[in-house]
């Protein structure tokens, strides 16, 4: 009789490791963690009710040796631990998500209804099946066969074409896998929902802004002395506002685009500009130098460049302290070439990196307010590199100084001559 009730006793044991994990998991997955917690969880009960199954029914009947009472214990205990797996792998069943249990084959071993729907799986024909042929018309069949390495963002969902998901592959058990789908339809109508608004806000806030900022032109501050430090700050202040508002309505515009009409843009003119720009926004207070070894030209849209390149310019501007060094720089690279722009300012956490190009985020508001920054300039930089295809790379060290990056490919690279390198 030891030998069942060793296994029924892993079941809390597995649940608390599940739940670890689990924990850990849905940490990573930027604040899912309710979902990863139980998801994990529950697979690990599956699989252990499926070892309980199969090792435990030869042992039911007791030896003669086995009081009556002590039998009874044993058959109460079974019921309700037999009771609650069934709680759970039902629980596991209704979750919104899509679960698909795999071995290390990518067999399905088994999924919950939200996969039936999401993923268009049927019981009892889809299990054991090979997970990537029977997606294999769908897009999830390319990232199945090329390792499941990165999340699968926005992708049609096999079982339901109009919704869109996001799909993960978490490592499981031994040589296991556990594929998780969520249908993010809802929170994708919500996003263009709210891009509508911010634009429709920003286009309609335009004109009475240039209208205040006009006024305010008018007035000379000579005429009302007293005055004049109020003017001073209504003007500044209205400027900003204008400036906000062109920000967000570059940034609606590069939401909504999904392409670029390619153009050459000579660099070697754009970074004088950039440099003169710099010059202009330094106003003598810091050492501005210019390096250029890469003698290619770009492939892609020179408005959105200069702008995007430009940001990256006035920000080392604002944020390195009177007497630093600010250095613009396009270079070869590996991968092809790189415009970047290193300062010797206040430099960045390291916590904060990974959140710079997000909408208004700021590091320090009162240094932000000061500056005269918008905290779009990134997030506009971020777009337009996504447009082009290129990166944003940053390095930072407190106290030393910050170098933002643009990699761009081969493929966007045009020799003077006119050819490109491909």
């Amino acid at each position: 009789m030891a030998q069942p009730a060793t296994h029924y006793w892993k079941l809390p044991t597995a649940l608390a490791v599940a739940l670890l994990v689990g924990a850990w998991l849905g940490w990573l997955a930027n604040g899912h963690v309710a979902s990863g917690v139980a998801l994990v969880a529950l697979a690990e009960v599956v699989l252990l009710l499926t070892r309980i199954r199969h090792q435990a029914r030869p042992m039911m009947a007791p030896p003669v040796l086995v009081s009556p009472l002590q039998h009874d214990r044993f058959m109460t205990r079974s019921r309700r631990i037999a009771s609650s797996l069934r709680d759970l792998r039902n629980a596991a069943s209704q979750l919104p998500d899509a679960v698909v249990l795999l071995d290390q084959n990518q067999q399905v071993r088994w999924f919950n209804h939200a996969a039936e729907h999401l993923l268009g799986l049927r019981r009892p024909r889809d299990r054991g099946v090979l997970l990537q042929q029977r997606l294999a018309v769908s897009d999830l069949s390319d990232w199945l066969r090329d390792g499941t390495q990165e999340p699968l963002n926005d992708v049609a969902a096999p079982g339901q074409p109009d919704s869109q998901l996001n799909v993960s592959m978490l490592p499981f058990g031994r040589h296991q896998h556990l594929l998780l789908a969520r249908d993010i339809s809802h929170l994708n109508r919500l996003e263009q929902i709210r891009r509508d608004f911010v634009a429709n806000v920003s286009h309609e806030l335009r004109t009475p802004l240039t209208v205040i900022h006009g006024y305010l032109e008018l007035l000379d501050p000579e005429d009302v002395p007293e005055l004049a430090p109020v003017l001073g700050e209504m003007r500044m202040q209205s400027k900003r506002m204008g400036q906000i508002v062109e920000d967000l309505l570059t940034l609606s515009r590069l939401e909504t685009q999904h392409q670029i009409a390619d153009e050459r843009v000579q660099m070697a003119p754009l970074l004088a500009t950039l440099r003169k720009e710099a010059e202009a926004l330094s106003q003598g207070r810091h050492q501005i130098a210019l390096e250029s070894s890469a003698e290619a030209d770009l492939l892609g849209s020179p408005r959105d460049l200069h702008s995007a390149l430009s940001n990256l310019v006035s920000n080392a501007v604002r944020y390195t302290p009177a007497g630093g060094n600010i250095t613009i720089r396009w270079q070869r690279t590996p991968e092809g070439a790189a415009y970047s722009v290193s300062d010797t300012g206040f430099g960045i956490p390291a916590t904060h990196l990974a959140r710079l190009t997000e909408r208004f985020y700021r590091i320090s508001s009162s240094r932000s307010r000061d500056s005269g920054g918008t905290g779009l300039g990134l997030s506009i930089v971020k777009h337009v590199l996504n447009l082009h295809q290129a990166q944003l790379r940053i390095e930072s060290t407190p106290g030393v100084g910050s170098t933002f990056a643009c990699h761009f490919s081969h493929a966007r690279l045009l020799m003077p001559g006119g050819c490109d390198e491909t």
